[in-house]
């Protein structure tokens, strides 16, 4: 299996969120990372609000409280931690997690082997 490097964790703001555009094999709006001092979670960047993109400008995110990533178009609020939806039009919903792991400072995406 093969890995790839998303970003180091000194990429992404304490309390801020990181876009990953490059990684859209995995979806067109690509990911975005969260950060919460040394945990750091990676979603795919569509609100499960009618599937649009979290980021307001491409690649910048609002972010609340540096616990809460909010969609810019219908003001959702997600918890970092979880992804779920605790304020807004998709309450109750979730952001869809990629897991990813740590490779000394870098965070990796291990891809699956091409059949």
């Amino acid at each position: 299996m093969s890995a790839i490097t998303l970003c180091r964790l000194n990429d992404i703001t304490d309390g801020g969120a990181l876009g990953l555009p490059e990684h859209q094999q995995l979806h067109p709006g690509g990911l975005v990372a969260v950060r919460q001092g040394e945990q750091v979670r990676v979603y795919i960047n569509r609100c499960p609000h009618f599937s649009v993109p979290l980021d307001y400008r491409p690649q910048e995110f609002c972010t609340y409280r540096g616990k809460i990533l909010m969609c810019a178009h219908h003001s959702a609020m997600f918890r970092f931690e979880d992804g779920h939806c605790i304020d807004g039009p998709c309450k109750g919903a979730r952001l869809e997690p990629v897991p990813v792991r740590w490779v000394e400072d870098r965070l990796v995406l291990d891809l699956e082997p091409q059949q």
